[in-house]
């Protein structure tokens, strides 16, 4: 193909083809050479280029450079470039601070990290510590208990003993009037522990039933039913009480019959021993029956006794039962005001038979070896009284004849003149009451006797006894000579002179004590019946039974809402309010000394303490009322001391100081639909130190929203439910109440919790008064000579109200179950007053004023929906309940003070380590 090829070309092209066939050859050339010529540039000029390019970069001589990077001096000479070029340099040099920080973080870090493994090895040291400190109190604890238990005798309950009803027992003393609990009663049936049950045996299904008075009758039936001490088991019985009197003339069994049905009785065991005959009389000539009837070892409580009858210690001298079903009427019983009254004395009454006709009557053996008769000191005592009658030199009145026919009387015994209303009328005339004791000195007590005494307490006239032989009722427990004068008949003579020379708080302070001891156990059939229970139970040494509570029955509601802070009430100033630890609610101790008391104090509480300035018998903490029962009081066991060491500042303040030991107090808050309000007032407790619980008393009917939501202000809220709507609720002693002092508040009052404090620190050093914050005073209207209530504000106060006041639960009980019955429904009829209720039964038992502690004027709500206090007839009505009260009291026991318990440096901004004190203005 060559040869042909090379033959085509010299021939000129021309051939087979010619002349086309070589110049498509020619092309075909030139294509092929410009191919390999751009290859050839393609690749081996930059790999020329690159070379040349590397190799002149190494030459030493840095002129050569022709395509080598240039200096940063050169670039930055081009204008575009210099921005970038600063930017540049700022970024380096921030990057250098981060880097520094960087690392003085981590070295920061590395320290924190030794620091915090420290830490962890601290802590865990002390919680070896405190493990330790744990086991050392529960070891110390263990030793305490174990010093104890040594220190103490190991008792047990005594073993009951219950004889057989048919058993025999131990021969009778050689006579009846050698009876003493020792020989004639049987103490196996009383122990201690069993409560003292009392059975009483139903008159009607006995003969001599019928021949009962029927009022005498209907009131000890009613009385029995609602004594906590009657038990229908008669088997357990510790003491049996039959009455038997008053009897009524006309059907009166025999007094052989009348024995032959008491030693017929189911439990009387052959001797009678642990059984009470009751002869109460409602008349004064009421005769002594009892007398001629062989009671054995029985015990005999009734108002007239002769010596050979009556057995110290044994028997009981009763008071006469004048109202036998109702209340007494206060509104006719005159005041204690004025003291001197327009007689000086008073006696009426008539001698029926005399000494020496009496004595020529049949006697027994016993009362003929006795010696001569004694002589008769009557016709002594109506001449002298005539002599100071005649005189003028004061108003008396004494008339020794009747004017109209005498009541039957015993023998000696002066009998009472005319009608009881009309004996009344003379006594509230009289300062003194003359009462002569029966001219034959063998009898100790008539029912005469009683009745004049009755009457006298009963309308405030001081009984004068003349005779110091006679036995007054309750005579071994009341101390007579701070209500009576008893004068020996031979200090006739005398008298007058005596009766002149008593000043005149003495006479109101002996007015006041016999208007207590009616009031207490003679007025009606419970206080008589109570009375005498109490005293036997009191003999044998049997501690009283627990006192009422009322039950507290819960109103359902949620809670868990947070409680916000009002920054008012978290404003404290630097006054440290308690505890920086979070204190659970513990309650005050039960009272620890029913036995001890019992056997200790027996003296001081009966016969020595029915004083004048106090209601009951007891101290106002003394845990047993006169109606034998006993509360949460003051216990004697050991309790840390809520003060410490002494000391100042803030030590002081966390503690509570004070000698009595540490305890905390329950918020009772009385409401009536007013729901936003309340919520509000409890949102304001939250975090206040020593508060134990709040009872928010529910007044109202209508029971809460269900969709309301309680605040959670860490205690426990107890919502009760109240039977009715009654102010008097906010004194019930409910059983949700477990510490002595309780803060009654209202539901719109505005306190702070420094103020709070304050007024429990200051209640804790006078338990005894009402302290609170806001004060009011009475005052005497001349014109319409009465009293007035004032509550404007004023330098001297007579009463705090209850709205904001800290109080003993004591006074809960007495203002609800002790206090007269009219006071709380007059707080019922008007739907007020409550509050000075409870100011004049405090200041009637202590005889001391309230003490009103300073706030900040903030104690009212602002913005609050009205009270009951805003209406125009409030004020009106406690006018009226001012004056009510002075006639249930007798006199006026509300006492005046300026005095004011302020907080040294109130509003002064001190340290924590300074303290603040009280001072007294």
């Amino acid at each position: 193909e060559l040869m042909t090829g090379y033959t085509m070309l010299r021939n000129g092209g021309v051939g087979n083809g010619g002349q086309p066939w070589v110049l498509r050859w020619s092309s075909r050339i030139r294509l092929t050479w410009l191919s390999f010529t751009l290859f050839i540039i393609l690749v081996f000029f930059p790999l020329i280029a690159h070379y040349y390019l590397t190799t002149i970069d190494d030459a030493d001589d840095a002129g050569k450079r022709i395509f080598g990077p240039r200096t940063g001096n050169e670039l930055c000479e081009v204008k575009h470039v210099q921005d970038l070029c600063r930017i540049r340099e700022s970024v380096s040099e921030e990057l250098l601070q981060l880097e520094a920080k960087r690392q003085e973080l981590n070295s920061e870090i590395a320290k924190l990290n030794l620091k915090i493994e420290a830490c962890k090895k601290s802590i865990e040291n002390a919680k070896q510590d405190l493990l330790q400190l744990k086991n050392v109190i529960s070891q110390t604890e263990h030793s305490y208990k174990e010093l104890m238990a040594q220190n103490q005798p190991k008792l047990s309950l005594p073993i009951r003993l219950l004889p057989d009803k048919d058993d025999v027992t131990f021969p009778l003393p050689k006579s009846n009037r050698n009876c003493r609990l020792h020989n004639c009663f049987d103490y196996s049936r009383c122990p201690l522990t069993s409560g003292f049950p009392v059975y009483v045996y139903n008159s009607d299904d006995y003969p001599f039933g019928s021949s009962l008075d029927p009022l005498i009758k209907q009131a000890f039936e009613a009385t029995v039913r609602t004594n906590v001490y009657v038990t229908e088991n008669a088997n357990i019985a510790c003491v049996y009480i039959i009455l038997v009197g008053e009897m009524q003339e006309p059907v009166m069994p025999k007094p052989t019959e009348l024995e032959q049905q008491l030693h017929s009785l189911p439990y009387w065991r052959t001797d009678g021993h642990n059984h009470l005959i009751i002869n109460l009389s409602r008349k004064s000539e009421t005769q002594n029956f009892i007398y001629n009837i062989s009671t054995g070892r029985a015990m005999i409580a009734q108002s007239t006794f002769y010596d050979v009858q009556y057995r110290p210690g044994f028997d009981i001298v009763v008071s006469p039962l004048v109202h036998a079903m109702s209340e007494p009427n206060f509104l006719e019983i005159p005041p204690q005001v004025p003291v001197k009254r327009k007689y000086l004395f008073s006696f009426q009454g008539e001698k029926i038979e005399s000494l020496r006709s009496s004595l020529q009557e049949v006697r027994s053996f016993e009362e003929e070896i006795e010696g001569n008769a004694p002589a008769d000191y009557d016709d002594r005592i109506i001449t002298t009284l005539k002599a100071v009658q005649d005189s003028k030199l004061d108003f008396v009145l004494v008339e020794f004849t009747c004017k109209n026919q005498p009541k039957a009387s015993l023998p000696t015994e002066w009998a009472l003149c005319g009608e009881r209303d009309d004996r009344l009328e003379l006594l509230k005339l009289s300062t003194f009451a003359l009462i002569i004791t029966p001219g034959d000195t063998h009898l100790v007590i008539s029912a005469g006797c009683a009745m004049r005494l009755f009457e006298a307490l009963e309308v405030g006239a001081i009984p004068v006894v003349l005779g110091e032989q006679v036995q007054l009722p309750y005579n071994d427990v009341i101390r007579w000579n701070e209500a009576a004068l008893i004068i020996p008949k031979p200090r006739i003579t005398e008298v007058h002179f005596l009766l002149r020379s008593i000043s005149d708080n003495d006479l109101l302070a002996m007015r006041r004590q016999g208007r207590f001891l009616w009031e207490t156990y003679f007025s009606t059939s419970d206080n008589v019946f109570s009375t005498v229970l109490a005293i036997i139970r009191t003999r044998i040494q049997i501690p009283a039974a627990p006192i009422r509570e009322e039950i507290a029955v819960e109103i359902p509601h949620r809670s868990g809402k947070a409680a916000g802070t009002d920054p008012n009430m978290a404003d404290n100033g630097d006054l440290d309010l308690g505890p920086v630890e979070t204190e659970p609610p513990y309650a005050s101790p039960k009272y620890l000394r029913n036995f001890t008391l019992t056997a200790m104090d027996i003296y001081r509480n009966w016969n020595s303490a029915p004083g004048p300035f106090h209601l009951f018998p007891y101290t106002p903490f003394d845990p047993v009322l006169p109606s034998e029962a006993k509360f949460l009081g003051s216990g004697t066991g050991f309790r840390p001391i809520g003060g410490g060491a002494g000391g100042s500042g803030k030590e002081f303040q966390a503690a509570l100081g004070g000698n009595v030991p540490r305890e905390q107090f329950t918020v009772v808050m009385l409401t009536y639909e007013r729901e936003e309000v309340l919520m509000n007032s409890l949102e304001r407790l939250n975090g206040l130190p020593y508060l134990n619980k709040v009872v928010v008393v529910w007044n109202s009917p209508k029971l809460p929203s269900e969709d309301l939501l309680w605040p959670d202000i860490g205690v426990p809220i107890m919502v009760v439910r109240t039977e009715k709507n009654s102010l008097n609720n906010r004194f019930l002693p409910w059983d949700e109440i477990e510490t002595e002092a309780i803060l009654s508040i209202d539901d719109d009052a505005h306190l702070r919790h420094d103020e709070i404090m304050f007024g429990f620190r200051v209640w804790r050093e006078a338990r005894d008064r009402i302290v609170g914050f806001p004060g009011r005073y009475h005052a005497w209207d001349i014109p319409h000579q009465s009293w007035l209530y004032n509550s404007n504000y004023s330098c001297e106060l007579s009463m705090v109200l209850t709205g904001a006041a800290f109080f003993h639960k004591y006074y809960a009980y007495l203002y609800s179950y002790v206090m007269p019955q009219a006071i709380r429904d007059m707080v019922d009829e008007y739907i007020n007053c409550e509050d000075i209720a409870m100011n004049f039964l405090v200041s009637h038992l202590t005889r001391k004023p309230p003490i009103k502690v300073t706030s900040r004027w903030t104690f009212r709500c602002p913005g609050c929906p009205q009270a009951l206090s805003h209406d125009d007839s409030h004020f009106h009505e406690r006018h009226k309940c001012i004056n009510f009260f002075v006639k249930v009291y007798g006199y006026m026991p509300l006492l005046y003070t300026q005095f004011r318990v302020d907080s040294v440096l109130f509003k002064t901004r001190l340290p924590h380590d300074k303290t603040k004190c009280f001072k007294f203005i």
